[in-house]
């Protein structure tokens, strides 16, 4: 864990201006580059020391065996791993040959400086070497949004207080060595080395190209690099290479305060189809773009996108430094996440490591697609077409478990299900219900009518066919959907998780109305009146289990009634449960994980009236022990809807640091997406109340003591808004697009040419009592008042 204040804080960079080697792994993943095509760890340019090295393709995986003390039925047989494909950023560095390694000789200083207008990741080093020769090194690398394929390092190494002999070796490195993922000697096999070399190539043109090919996966990954050298007359250039490692040498003689730079280019592509010469073509194609753009070119680029992405996206915070940086760190990793996706997933860690093996899960859409919705969309509608494309698949997995429509799997690469926990991977169905609320989201919000038709059909459908699959009507007339898992792990296999019924609920509406509004394509997947009529009357009829006792919904049926977790008697170092605790214990009890019924309170508001709010909320924040990453944004939301303002900024402050602290102690596996977003949640839809659907925006702003102002800008149906939000007021404002109509706290408000403003209403519930788990409670930003 990052104990130290490892990164100073400002608004618009994360800065670290000293190295910590003993948290390489955890910086190597705050500093991660990526477009979600390519990601870059942050690891050093020499690359050691390292705590993780990384270099990833979206959805380059490997296949490993997933064991089983038992089996059973419906069992994946293998799982998916993301591979390390060719590593491009190492750059080594010799001086009068005595190699660059800050373990060694005098380390003078060490700043890196994750820049978040530029889009790059800027190092720079004072070195003495052992032999006592003075050294300035800068590099700067990113990897292009413009240009998918592409990643760029400028490396410049100064001779300080005499001349110097130099060496700089800029290499392609495939398998290196990499910690094993896990206990398992039958994965670290299937891991080790997974890449078998094709070609290895040296052109005369300088170009270097190597192609390999996944041991069971059968991907073909190809990495190419080119460099521009800017040195002395007496620079010599030479290649080599073998095997895994492919090198270009640069060797000079520096003069006191002289320079030699080096610009590297590389590039990287992968494909199950294509073959090898045609991989070798595609990365040399981009090599030549790359550099005709050119460093500068590609920098300038960079930043115009980056401005672009601002201009509709950013959050201001007045009154907690820390968040400040925090949300625009965040919003900064999820652009990274999803810029080029291209009908690829985004993983739990994005592109950043190789935590939860790489995997997709519910996060993507539930937590990570409603602030690239608002903020980039076209990467959500890219993200929402790849679960399009991995439809058929989905309607396999269903057909296998004997079900009609599709079961999306619970964690994946490719579109198969890989997780060898059923409990999760047969029975959280909810993540069907969580993939046609992004969709209906984002159609809300873009309009865009060819994707509904196209992909959204498909998918609200095939979801919705599940619902009715999986549940039935009682003797009473209720529709059931028993046995599942909601977002709860320490609950699964439970009947009528609230959470779940609500958005299936949810999801069969959707799936009428789309196939009211289309319905040639409708009738192009077999659907018919009767089936519609169907969907119709199970929503209806779904059944919602409430307390009358206590007054409030139970998690799942039933729930309310199992005995209450001994909070007071579990240690601090017992928690996370779920590592000091059977699950058969934990499944028995109220205690929850995260989020879940709370969940359903933020996700589906308009099923629950102002007081049930409250009353859940308070009733689940005292069993609520935030095991998981996911919680403390949502709690965030509801919190501040319920008028826990104070209670709602500790929230915030917990997800928003997630990384930058690195309080879940696994930021060294790559960054949390989802509590990434959870930053830009519990600013949004928290303090400023945002929720959204059928063509409307609403707002319900109120701020905690500390923040003395909030402003955030979405992008809705062609129009770019822009909120303020202050103690006693709220001031919309048009900055693109024609007039509008918002919500503010249930009253109308047309927003023009000229920005409104709107005074706040008094605290709806001003002496609601909540309190959670005994050690469980979030450290608050700053002493709470009376």
């Amino acid at each position: 864990m990052i104990r130290h204040p490892a990164f100073i804080v400002e608004p618009w960079a994360v800065r670290e201006c000293r190295l910590h080697t003993d948290v390489l792994a955890q910086t190597e993943s705050v500093f991660a580059l990526s477009n979600g095509h390519i990601g870059l760890r942050g690891n050093l340019d020499e690359g050691e020391p390292h705590g993780l090295p990384g270099t990833y393709l979206n959805s380059v995986y490997e296949l490993r065996p997933l064991p089983y003390a038992e089996a059973g039925y419906g069992y994946p047989e293998s799982g998916q791993t993301v591979v390390n494909v060719t590593n491009g950023k190492v750059i080594r560095l010799l001086v009068d040959d005595e190699p660059f390694d800050v373990r060694y000789g005098t380390l003078h200083h060490h700043e890196r400086v994750l820049d978040l207008r530029e889009g790059t990741l800027v190092r720079k080093v004072g070195w003495t070497s052992p032999a006592g020769a003075d050294v300035h090194i800068t590099s700067t690398r990113m990897v292009s949004f413009t240009h998918r394929a592409v990643a760029a390092i400028s490396y410049e190494v100064r001779a300080v207080d005499r001349a110097l002999n130099v060496v700089v070796q800029s290499e392609l490195v495939a398998n290196e060595t990499v910690p094993r993922p896990g206990d398992d000697p039958r994965a670290a096999a299937a891991l080790e080395a997974p890449l078998l070399l094709e070609e290895n190539l040296i052109a005369r043109d300088g170009v270097a190209v190597m192609v390999h090919r996944t041991r069971a996966s059968g991907l073909r990954v190809a990495a190419a690099m080119r460099h521009e050298i800017d040195g002395p007359a007496n620079t010599s250039v030479e290649p080599s290479g073998g095997g895994d490692v492919n090198r270009v040498t640069v060797a000079t003689r520096l003069e006191r305060g002289h320079s030699l730079r080096l610009i590297k280019f590389f590039a990287y592509g992968w494909s199950a189809q294509r073959s090898r010469p045609a991989m070798h073509d595609q990365v040399v194609a981009a090599l030549a773009a790359a550099r005709l753009t050119g460093w500068d070119g590609l920098r300038a680029e960079q930043r115009r996108y980056l401005d672009d992405f601002w201009a509709g996206a950013d959050v201001e915070v007045e009154g907690d430094t820390e968040v400040q940086q925090a949300v625009r760190f965040g919003l900064f990793h999820l652009l990274q996440a999803g810029a080029r996706l291209e009908r690829r997933p985004i993983a739990g860690k994005g592109l950043t490591g190789s935590g939860y093996d790489g995997h997709a899960f519910w996060d993507t859409e539930t937590f990570v697609l409603p602030v690239l919705t608002y903020t980039h969309c076209r990467a959500a509608a890219d993200a929402l077409a790849w679960r399009a494309s991995i439809l058929p698949l989905a309607e396999r997995r269903a057909a296998q478990l004997g079900f009609e429509g599709a079961a999306f799997p619970w964690r994946t690469i490719n579109g198969e299900e890989c997780s060898g926990y059923w409990p999760a991977g047969t029975a959280a169905v909810h993540i069907n219900a969580d993939i046609a609320d992004a969709v209906v989201r984002y159609v809300d919000a873009s309009e865009d009518e060819e994707f509904e038709r196209e992909s959204g059909v498909p998918l609200l459908v095939s979801t919705a066919r599940l619902w009715c699959a999986i549940g039935h009507h009682d003797v009473e007339g209720r529709f059931r959907i028993d046995g599942v898992t909601g977002p709860d792990e320490y609950s699964a296999v439970a009947d009528n998780n609230v959470y779940t019924n609500i958005m299936a609920r949810r999801n069969m509406r959707a799936a009428v109305d789309v196939c009211l509004r289309h319905q040639d394509r409708a009738e192009q997947l077999g659907v018919t009146l009767e089936e519609v009529a169907t969907w119709r009357d199970a929503a209806a009829a779904m059944f919602i289990p409430y307390d009358e006792r206590l007054g409030v919904h139970p998690q799942s049926e039933g729930f309310t009634r199992h005995a209450v977790w001994d909070f007071a008697g579990t240690k601090p170092e017992q928690y996370p449960l779920l590592l000091h605790f059977p699950y058969f214990d934990l499944y028995r009890k109220q205690v929850v994980k995260q989020a879940d019924l709370v969940l359903a309170l933020h996700m589906c508001g308009d099923s629950f009236t102002a007081e049930e709010k409250a009353r859940d909320f308070a009733y689940y924040e005292a069993l609520t022990v935030r095991d998981s990453s996911l919680s403390a944004c949502t709690q965030a939301v509801l919190a501040a809807e319920v008028g826990q303002l104070e209670l709602a900024h500790a929230y915030l402050g917990e997800a928003a640091l997630m990384d930058l602290r690195d309080l879940e102690h696994n930021t060294r596996d790559g960054v949390h997406m989802a509590s990434l977003a959870g930053a830009w949640t519990g600013l949004v839809a928290g303090f400023g109340g945002m929720r959204s659907g059928r063509g409307r925006m609403c707002f319900a702003p109120r701020l905690p003591s500390a923040i003395t102002r909030l402003a955030f800008r979405l992008r809705y149906r062609g129009r770019l808004l822009r909120v303020e939000v202050t103690p006693g007021t709220a001031t919309y404002e048009l900055l693109e697009g024609p007039p509008i109509t918002v919500d503010h706290h249930g009253g109308e408000v047309t927003v023009g040419r000229r920005a409104v403003t709107r005074p706040i209403p008094p605290n709806p519930f001003p002496h609601l009592e909540v309190h959670q788990p005994v050690g469980r409670e979030p450290a608050p930003r700053r002493p709470l008042t009376a």
